[in-house]
């Protein structure tokens, strides 16, 4: 009779980045819209170096890659949350988009996740480069790219960091390929 949101807390985005989910029920409305340069890793590791090095001083988009089923069997990203909501806290417009993926506790920061066609397999966000514009919109379920019609996709795919070890992934990788 009295729901916190009219819909369900869960909305899938589409566009020039492909096809990802967002979790919309713990994001602030204010947040649920971004247009902001992206930041691109292919590590989640090296986006808290980044973070720890006080690089993010502005809005940005942090593009996280090659963490799909196919790439590194989809580890855990919910570490990510902590020091991009440190920035939301601090006034910045901050979101994330992965074609990895993250827990239900993704808490304050807009996320676009699970993003297909995964970058390992050619995807956009293998083409991706620091600075694209990119326009995340959960209200009208929008994930694009602002740069013109065709570059995207005639640019080379970015190839994926080597293989790390620990957590036993490295055990499965013949059965993702």
């Amino acid at each position: 009779d009295n729901p916190f949101q009219p819909e369900g807390g869960i909305r899938l985005l589409k566009g020039g980045l492909g096809r990802a989910v967002i979790k919309t029920s713990a994001v602030k409305d204010e947040h649920l819209i971004i247009e902001a340069p992206a930041r691109v890793f292919d590590d989640q590791e090296d986006l808290l170096a980044a973070f720890q090095a006080g690089e993010f001083t502005q809005d940005m988009v942090a593009v996280v890659r090659f963490q799909g089923p196919k790439a590194n069997g989809m580890p855990e990203l919910h570490s990510l949350t902590p020091a991009l909501g440190v920035l939301l806290d601090r006034g910045l417009k901050v979101a994330l988009v992965t074609d990895g993926r993250m827990s239900g506790a993704s808490g304050k920061v807009p996320a676009a996740i699970h993003v297909t066609p995964e970058a390992l397999d050619g995807g956009p966000l293998s083409r991706v480069r620091d600075g694209d514009l990119v326009r995340l919109d959960a209200h009208k379920g929008v994930l694009e790219i602002l740069v013109p019609e065709g570059e995207l996709m005639s640019r080379p795919a970015a190839k994926a960091p080597p293989a790390g070890f620990g957590y036993g992934r490295e055990l499965f990788g013949w059965m993702r390929a």
